[in-house]
């Protein structure tokens, strides 16, 4: 190797790794010892549907009106779209389609029922997702939820909603809650 006088002789760099070869290098290293620290992806952040609206007083009324079957009506804005959310008797509407009805049992209680194609409609919103969890959410006597959201779709129990509309139909009874909070009188 020839330099010019006074100049130090280039120092040889180490061949690099080609991205194939580094490819195959953690995969190896992934068989044999597993992902390192570094390499791990980060868990999956946890939604908690339904939360905006739970804590929110428009919602709080409109919960109460549709327990006592008035009408009450408020507009959320989602990805700069302007979305209608009302209530009128015995139904909850999201953008001018029902979502969630009742049917009374008896004086003291309702059923609540979904309509399934409706919230197959929506399930692209953020907005309607959370809706639809707030309301199950919100009648606690209803118990543990079965409906979610996951992968971009709604689920009932172990399957998606949408495959259950060919079986069952687009009604989903959620189930029954008390329509009156006070006492009930013995006949003693």
């Amino acid at each position: 190797m020839t330099t010019a006088p006074g100049k130090a002789p280039k120092k040889e760099k180490p061949k690099r790794q080609t991205p194939e070869e580094r490819q195959e290098a953690l995969r190896y290293n992934h068989i044999m010892y597993g992902p390192t620290a570094g390499e791990m992806r980060p868990a999956a952040k946890k939604i908690d549907f339904g939360a905006p609206y739970l804590a929110h007083p428009k919602f709080q009324s409109l919960m109460a009106a549709f327990k006592k079957g008035a009408a009450f009506e408020f507009n959320v804005t989602d990805k700069g779209k302007s979305h209608v959310i009302s209530t009128d008797e015995a139904q909850i509407r999201f953008n001018g389609k029902v979502i969630y009805y009742s049917h009374s049992l008896n004086r003291y209680e309702s059923d609540l029922l979904l309509d399934r194609s409706a919230a197959l409609q929506f399930q692209g919103i953020d907005a309607f997702v959370h809706l639809a969890i707030a309301v199950l959410r919100s009648f606690p006597e209803l118990g543990a939820s079965q409906l979610s959201f996951r992968f971009g779709e709604f689920w009932y129990g172990m399957e998606k909603m949408e495959t259950a509309i060919a079986g069952q139909g687009p009604n989903l009874r959620i189930g029954s809650y008390r329509v009156h909070e006070g006492k009930e009188k013995s006949k003693a």
